[in-house]
């Protein structure tokens, strides 16, 4: 009998010792898979039914790896168990966790004290009348739980087993995080050479004028809060500007504002922007993607174009507003996000409710403090102090030597109605730099139909196409038919380049109207 005995302990060891090996080469979970299944099948003749992993609240236990194969009887009902979030405090769960060693659980006698009756009924369809668990840990951390399918399993073998499971997925989640943060490293450090390039400060206002000294003040009052600001006005106007602004004299300073540009991206990936997704959630998404909410956690996220999201988009946006927690794409983890929200729109919302393209529940979440920026043409004052604002900036960026402005330029300027606002003013000053050959600006190019026509009123009984298509030729014209590119009439009026040519495609606009 001691014979039989250490030859048992033998085989026991040298098992474990292999098995130690086909760990040691895992780097990934497909592999931690195989290395477990064929274990089981060489030594114990039983099936893993499922790995679940506690996830980064510590509460839920994610499913982590299951063999398919084995549910295919009762597909509905562990379709509807895994679906569903799965707690630490769940009763087989909790068992579980709270044993140093593997749990065998009578399915009669766990019934008859009518405990966690679904998995019991889960657990009977399978025709089980013992379950087998054991808790993966590392050191004295719960790391999660394994259940295995079997008649019979030779519980210290099982233990040795678990402790080098428990290695493993702990190897694997590390580096899983490690790529993660790289990605988080790699986005933060974009959105750094992004917010250098733009050398936004509050400094960078320039405004004195009554209209101004309003927005400043309603600035003043929201930025120590975590309220949420809804930016107004046309485009132009520097809604990004006043955003920055905010954040930089907010408690949230010390981290970055991440800005997403709403009618930017396309409806199928503006959700994977906001909230991310999980490796394998749909075609091409090869590894995990932290979203614009997560990267934002504990600082500002900036919405910009909010008016433009898809209405499918809204109602999830709404729920990560409510909730403050959000899963990714393909994921089942809760992730909790701290965000301060501020949206810019070009938009009269109240007008896309009334039309039903936006949602009446998310404009209430959002209209919080709303901040009306004034178009350009109301901040005279303002136009000759942005206009030499923008002549050192460029002057200096360009190495040119431009130093000051002609009079009847500034003339010009204070005369020109600038439907385009700061934006408009921005861009013809830099591109005067560039052409100006003499220290001193004597010469513009102000858009002549536009400065001609300032002051006449709108024509009357014009639909909106005719109204759309007029402007875009007016803006076509001004920007000499130049339509993608800096400088180009898309970027003019904020919107892509492809949909601009789809406008003029859809409203017949050809080159002999605006050449």
């Amino acid at each position: 009998m001691p014979d039989n005995l250490d030859l048992a302990e033998r085989e026991r060891m040298s098992f474990l010792l292999d098995f130690s090996q086909d760990i040691a080469a895992v780097r990934t979970k497909a592999d931690l898979e195989a290395a477990i299944s064929n274990a089981l099948q060489r030594l114990l003749s039983t099936r893993l039914a499922m790995i679940r992993v506690i996830g980064d609240d510590g509460e839920t236990l994610v499913p982590y790896l299951w063999d398919i194969s084995l549910f295919s009887r009762v597909k509905g009902l562990f379709d509807q168990l895994t679906s569903r979030r799965t707690t630490v405090t769940d009763y087989f769960f909790a068992q579980v966790l709270a044993s140093a060693e593997p749990i065998v659980f009578d399915i009669a006698e766990e019934e008859r004290k009518g405990n966690s009756p679904e998995y019991i009924l889960f657990f009977k369809q399978l025709g089980l009348k013992q379950v087998y668990a054991s808790a993966l840990r590392v050191g004295a951390e719960n790391l999660g739980t394994m259940f295995f399918l079997s008649d019979y399993l030779d519980i210290a073998l099982l233990k040795g087993l678990c402790a080098q499971i428990s290695t493993a997925i702990s190897n694997i989640l590390a580096n899983e995080k490690i790529l993660a943060y790289k990605q988080l490293l790699e986005i933060e450090n974009d959105q750094l050479k992004e917010q250098i390039r733009t050398i936004y400060n509050f400094s960078e206002i320039v405004g004195s004028g009554p209209e101004m000294q309003e927005v400043y003040h309603l600035m003043s009052l929201v930025a120590d809060s975590s309220s949420t600001v809804l930016l107004l006005g046309e485009t132009g106007t520097g809604k990004e500007l006043i955003a920055r602004a905010i954040h930089n004299t907010s408690p949230r300073r010390d981290r970055l504002m991440v800005k997403i540009n709403c009618a930017a991206l396309p409806a199928n990936l503006i959700e994977s922007e906001l909230f991310g997704h999980e490796k394998g959630a749909f075609t091409g998404a090869v590894e995990r993607r932290i979203g614009k909410f997560e990267l934002a956690h504990k600082s500002t996220l900036f919405l910009d174009e909010i008016g433009e999201m898809p209405l499918e988009a809204q109602v999830k946006l709404l729920r990560v507003l409510q909730e403050k927690e959000l899963e990714r794409i393909g994921g089942k983890t809760t992730v909790k996000v701290d965000v301060r929200i501020i949206a810019a729109t070009n938009r009269d919302l109240e007008e896309e409710v009334r039309a039903g393209r936006f949602r009446s529940d998310l404009y209430y979440r959002l209209n919080v403090f709303p901040i009306t920026l004034p178009p350009l043409r109301d901040r005279r004052d303002d136009i000759v102090p942005l206009a030499h604002f923008f002549m050192n900036r460029y002057s200096k960026n360009s190495g040119r030597k431009v130093t000051g402005i002609a009079p009847e330029i500034i003339r010009e300027l204070l005369a020109y109605s600038w439907p385009g606002n700061v934006r408009e003013l921005e861009h013809l000053i830099e591109r005067t730099v560039l052409l100006t050959r003499d220290h001193v600006i004597r010469q513009i190019h102000l858009p002549k139909e536009r400065a001609a026509e300032k002051d006449s009123p709108a024509l009357p009984s014009q639909t909106l196409s005719e109204m759309e298509r007029a402007y875009i030729i007016d803006v076509l014209r001004q920007f000499e038919g130049k339509i993608s590119g800096m400088d180009g009439a898309a970027e003019f009026l904020d919107i892509p380049a492809t949909t601009l040519h789809s406008k003029i495609k859809k409203l017949k606009i050809s080159k002999s109207d605006y050449y």
